[in-house]
């Protein structure tokens, strides 16, 4: 039986896939006395109401009753507007903000529960974390940099060179180990930020906003990189970011926040195509449905097929278009996770039906 996400919304599996991180119930409250609010489980019948009444009363729930989980291996983007908490929320996940009430579970583990000491070790061990503010050591090289990390670890020299050699390597690199951050551009420093993240093999990657300092074409780029890298690593990563078109290019699922709250999770198909609420649908008009909709998003089983032409469950359906022109009227869709379906070309003529009505003036 496949395991199932909680959902604003309709129920997600999650390809049977272990679940690496659980977020229940959690609240992060500022106030004068945030506790008050909650019992000795944090539980809370209706959150809307009683996030009302903190407002009321002087009180700012930034985070509100967020509930998701994280397979192994899945990008999970979180993603809202300036203020919606996306930022407050990936530092409770990681404890660098305490949360109010809730519970956040890493590997099936309460990491509420863990001692600063226990805390310190699984930060440094499981966890990697990339911001926005590349914030590199300027006195170090890229190599020192990248190997710092292993330093703290108290890894001897020549392992922790020899893994900060394979880390810039794999961000492309090469060659820069002895520069200085101050002679990097803005693309490169970011890769050494993502190449000293990486070198603790951490189970679980944080990144908040790592590429909104760049430039468009230099974004863009990095986009590319870091897909590039998740397809070797295959790494369980919490990706935050405000801009949509990043969120759909890179996300498995994501959660669209708005006031603290997590106001629906889904694959960019679900959520493109049964919007939550009125938010989420004007939020989401301008994305292409073409280029997010993928062929495994509306393949369907069948029997024996007769098909000449087959694709990837991964591609977007835009790029099936000139094939349609041409007279196909079916593809076999092939699929890791089992037998191939089919993909029919109405299908997808319908998807571009329902883009052109949503882009018509």
């Amino acid at each position: 039986m496949d395991t199932l996400i909680e959902t604003h919304g309709p129920i997600v599996a999650a390809e049977a896939r272990p679940i690496k991180l659980a977020c229940r119930n959690v609240w992060k409250v500022y106030g004068q006395r945030p506790d008050y609010y909650f019992d000795s489980r944090g539980y809370v019948i209706d959150a809307d109401a009683l996030s009302e009444r903190m407002r009321a009363e002087a009180h700012l729930p930034a985070v509100v009753d967020a509930s998701f989980e994280v397979a192994t291996g899945e990008i999970f983007v979180i993603m809202g507007l300036s203020g919606s908490g996306k930022s407050t929320l990936v530092r409770c996940l990681s404890r660098l903000v305490e949360p109010s009430a809730g519970e956040i579970l890493l590997n099936g583990r309460n990491l509420l529960k863990a001692s600063a000491k226990e805390l310190i070790q699984i930060r440094r061990h499981d966890m990697g974390m990339v911001f926005q503010n590349f914030g590199l050591l300027p006195h170090l090289t890229v190599l020192e940099n990248v190997a710092f990390p292993l330093k703290i670890q108290h890894k001897g020299q020549k392992e922790r060179e020899e893994r900060a050699r394979e880390m810039i390597a794999l961000v492309g690199l090469n060659g820069r180990e002895k520069s200085l951050p101050s002679q990097l551009s803005g693309g490169q420093q970011q890769r050494v930020g993502i190449a000293r993240s990486l070198a603790v093999g951490p189970e679980l990657w944080f990144l908040d906003e790592p590429f909104s300092a760049l430039d468009p074409l230099i974004r863009r780029q990095m986009q590319d990189e870091f897909l590039r890298l998740q397809k070797m690593l295959k790494k369980t990563i919490i990706f935050i970011t405000h801009d949509i078109g990043e969120a759909f290019r890179l996300a498995d699922r994501l959660a669209i926040m708005r006031a603290g709250k997590i106001v629906q999770i889904g694959r960019p198909a679900d959520i493109v195509l049964n919007p939550a609420d009125d938010y989420v649908a004007q939020f989401t008009e301008e994305i292409p449905l073409l280029r997010v909709i993928k062929a495994g998003d509306l393949a369907k089983p069948a029997g024996e097929m007769n098909i000449d032409q087959s694709i990837a469950a991964e591609a977007n359906i835009e790029t099936l278009i000139p094939s349609i022109a041409g007279g196909t009227k079916a593809f076999r869709v092939l699929r890791a996770d089992g037998p191939p379906h089919m993909l029919l070309a109405a299908d997808v003529l319908a998807v571009l039906e329902r883009d052109m009505r949503r882009q018509a003036p």
